[in-house]
């Protein structure tokens, strides 16, 4: 009979214990769910990969400190989290243009899914309108299924913040969102005239 796989908490006390392969697997694990998590974030490939070469470095050294009173995926959202989170203050100080997100050279797709790509561009286009600190709680919890608790505990902050920061990043998306609820609809209200209804 083949031996069980390790445990994430398995392999990071054989990292910690010298075993040179040990965090590598671990990476492997759970590379693709954090690079998700990094682009979201910053909302920039290059950033995305650049904090998530960060964050795993860290990991890397912090390993030792990791104790098992959560889960390995939630000690290294966190970790993920926070060196994105430095980049986007960082990148704050010198803003960039975003590039066209449409390629000359992308391939023919179905109408089926260029529909869904658009709509998912239009989401992702109106969470980048977020300020940072409602975009990320709502990424964690929304879109990667964390607790209010697990995401408090990344984002150091209180699960009271973290609730309020989601009502009203949410408030703002069914806003910006509304016209996908309401198709034809009379749902495209000018900007103006939204901000001069929000005092009411």
């Amino acid at each position: 009979m083949t031996a069980p796989a390790p445990t994430d908490a398995d392999l990071i006390a054989a990292h910690t214990a010298g075993d040179p392969h040990a965090f590598n697997e671990l990476v492997r694990r759970h590379r693709d769910r954090m690079w998700a998590v990094a682009l979201r974030t910053v909302r920039d490939p290059e950033e995305a990969a650049d904090a998530l070469q960060d964050a795993f470095i860290s990991a890397f050294r912090a390993a030792a400190n990791f104790r098992a009173e959560s889960q390995v995926t939630t000690w290294l959202h966190r970790i993920v989290v926070n060196a994105c989170l430095d980049r986007v203050r960082r990148r704050q100080a010198r803003p960039t243009v975003p590039l066209p997100e449409n390629g000359g050279n992308e391939p023919a797709v179905p109408r089926d899914s260029m529909a869904e790509r658009e709509t998912r561009l239009v989401i992702r286009q109106a969470l980048d309108e977020l300020p940072d600190e409602q975009r990320v709680p709502i990424v964690l919890v929304d879109v990667e299924g964390y607790s209010v608790a697990e995401t408090a505990r990344m984002l150091d902050i209180a699960e009271g913040t973290v609730k309020s920061r989601c009502a009203r990043g949410r408030a703002k998306l069914a806003k910006l969102l509304g016209h996908l609820r309401n198709p034809g609809s009379e749902g495209d209200v000018p900007t103006h005239e939204s901000k001069s209804g929000e005092g009411r």
